[in-house]
């Protein structure tokens, strides 16, 4: 008897094991049936499941923290609450003087437009007047002289507000608007901003009057609630609600910003807008500033009340916010759709080129029907990871006989997309899974030939100052090389 007890005592350790094993596996397979029940994309699903198989604990607990689109509870709530607000104000803007005359822009584009307006509710509004700005001393200049001439409200949302160089003028700027009674909201990431929280610019701001708000605070306490890296992406600013700015230039001075990371300066570019597409994109801020202040009520924080929507120009603009609060695979589809419209030249300009397999498969069936497209990326990006993950898909596409362009010029920041030189796509949406599904975003489908043939200008400076990529030589690499970025092509889809 005394034996037997001695044996079970000794397989005591061994049993306590085999029930962890037991309780861990117990995990990866109700994991595992999570991430084949949530209907995500196949690449994404298997890359999840070897996760979660090859990653003892350690996949199990990453998954976990950001496997799945958790907005929490309040946020979640609140979205609901403004749906039906926020598709008010939108029918507002369906008035027939700015319906937009398909037969004098194309019937083809029509069938763009109204995707987007049955995935994301926005109308095309005519009537815009866009200005393109490619130098970031002149959006500076600009920024600066129509926040001088606000009268009711100033309202920025950033993505990065990084202090330094010229961002001290902006900071001055929004401090002679308080004095002058107008009413100046700042709405900046978290994560992205989280120095300039803290900085004395923000303290100033505040003790301008400016009210200075983060958006998607993060915490320890929050991850078991909400998804830490979903992030504010966009970039707005908007003066009386009758200019807007939108593009891909975050708050920065870029002889300032991440000068240690070899990239050099980042290049960006944005549009200034006057008519009804300002309105709507006000209706985007308002609802984040809504959300992020909790504030009381189902009505949006519309400070100047109803104005006249005035028409300023020719342009026919639609303005499209995605994130996971809308249809998560909306702005994708869209961005396909708009490719697979294209019929002689597509030329797109992104930092971050990490394409799900929809998206490499519509741009190589673009050039092999004869399309010539023409992708630009910087030679040297700020993420390893990225820069691994998307030369993969580099030589498939330059088999389709795409045209790969390596810019030299610093780190390419604009974010665009030209198509047979007659509409585009502009803001601040990258081609890469975490625009896609996780960033909030903000992109713009310009219906105007007159604006997208000078946006193909200015990716023609872009192709002045690149290589274009060989094939040969692509196709020689080592293979050291080759797994090293094929083994990072596995988690492109988590990106």
């Amino acid at each position: 008897m005394s034996s037997f007890v001695e044996i079970i005592e000794r397989l005591r350790p061994f049993a306590w094991a085999v029930l962890l094993l037991i309780l861990h596996l117990m995990v990866q397979i109700v994991l595992a049936v999570r991430v084949v029940m949530s209907r995500r994309s196949v690449g994404a699903s298997l890359a999840w499941i070897t996760i979660l198989f090859t990653l003892p604990m350690v996949g199990s607990a990453f998954y976990l923290l950001i496997g799945e689109l958790r907005l929490g509870s309040r946020r979640t709530r609140l979205v609901k609450q403004l749906n039906e607000a926020i598709c008010d104000r939108y029918k507002a803007l369906d008035h027939p003087r700015l319906h937009v005359n398909w037969q004098r822009l194309g019937d083809e584009w029509e069938q763009l437009s109204r995707s987007g307006e049955q995935m994301l509710q926005v109308p095309t509004l005519d009537g815009n007047k866009l200005e393109l700005i490619g130098q970031w001393g002149l959006i500076f200049d600009r920024l600066i002289s129509d926040i001088d001439a606000a009268q009711i409200n100033c309202d920025l949302e950033f993505y990065i507000w990084y202090c330094g160089g010229r961002t001290e003028e902006i900071v001055s700027a929004i401090g002679r608007a308080c004095s002058r009674g107008v009413i100046c909201r700042i709405l900046v990431d978290a994560m992205g901003s989280q120095a300039f929280l803290r900085s004395r610019d923000a303290l100033r701001l505040r003790d301008a009057g400016a009210v200075v708000q983060a958006a998607l605070p993060g915490g320890l306490w929050r991850l078991p609630f909400i998804r830490f890296d979903l992030r504010l992406h966009r970039k707005i600013v908007l003066i009386d609600d009758q200019i807007a700015w939108t593009g891909s230039l975050n708050l920065v001075d870029p002889r300032y910003f991440k000068k240690s990371s070899g990239v050099g300066q980042w290049v960006d570019a944005m549009v200034r807008i006057e008519g009804p597409a300002v309105e709507a994109l006000a209706i985007t801020f308002q609802t984040d500033w809504h959300i992020e202040t909790s504030a009381k009520g189902l009505t949006l924080p519309d400070l100047t009340g109803e104005q006249k929507i005035i028409k300023h120009g020719e342009s026919a603009v639609q303005v499209l916010p995605s994130g996971p609060a809308n249809r998560v695979e909306a702005i994708e589809r869209i961005l396909i759709t708009a490719i697979y419209a294209a019929r002689h030249e597509l030329v797109i300009t992104t930092p971050y080129f990490v394409p799900s397999e929809a998206l490499q498969m519509a741009l190589s069936s673009a050039a092999q029907r004869g399309v010539k497209v023409i992708l630009i990326l910087p030679a040297k990006v700020d993420s390893i990871l990225a820069r691994l993950a998307s030369s993969t898909f580099k030589g498939e596409l330059l088999d389709a006989g795409v045209f790969v362009a390596q810019f030299y010029g610093g780190l390419l920041h604009t974010k665009s997309v030209t198509i047979d030189q007659r509409i585009s796509l502009f803001g601040s949406l990258n081609m890469d899974p975490r625009s896609f599904r996780l960033n909030f975003e903000i992109t713009l489908a310009i219906y105007d030939a007159e604006f997208t043939q000078s946006l193909r200008a200015l990716q023609q400076t872009y192709i002045d100052q690149s290589e274009m990529m060989d094939k040969q030589a692509w196709h020689g690499r080592s293979r050291l090389i080759r797994f090293t970025e094929n083994l990072a092509r596995l988690v492109s889809p988590l990106l």
